[in-house]
């Protein structure tokens, strides 16, 4: 299977996948933390949920600038792996308040897309000059 062009930073499914997750963090767990998490778990989670589609909207501005776009990949690997940490967290301290494997199929999903980044950082490179 070919993947499809890119004409935007919209067209990179692992963009659409993490825009997803975001708002799936945001509706679905949340609402679920306890009112004394919001200065703690419930702030990071809403930071790095939105951080990570956010890093690959703005480094594609500058993807004719190879170190400055690898920059934004690498930020946004960082925020899967912050998001992996601050959801396993959730599922330790929280669980009981979810569906029985919600959490964990949102911290794999966070961890495949933190591939699919490094994937796509290092076709980059073997693309650009």
């Amino acid at each position: 299977m070919q993947a499809k062009p890119a004409y935007s930073f919209l067209d990179l499914e692992v963009y659409q996948d993490l825009f997803e997750l975001g708002v799936i963090v945001h509706k679905e767990v949340l609402p679920k933390l306890p009112s004394e998490e919001k200065f703690g778990l419930i702030d990071q989670l809403s930071r790095a949920s939105k951080s990570a589609p956010t890093q690959i909207a703005e480094g594609y501005a500058k993807k004719h600038q190879r170190a400055n776009w690898q920059k934004y990949l690498n930020d946004c690997m960082g925020e899967c792996n912050e998001m992996i940490v601050h959801l396993s967290f959730v599922l330790r301290l929280y669980g009981n308040r979810f569906e029985k494997g919600f959490l964990e199929k949102l911290i794999e999903r966070y961890d495949i897309n933190g591939r699919r980044v490094h994937a796509l950082a290092n076709a980059w490179k073997k693309t650009t000059p």
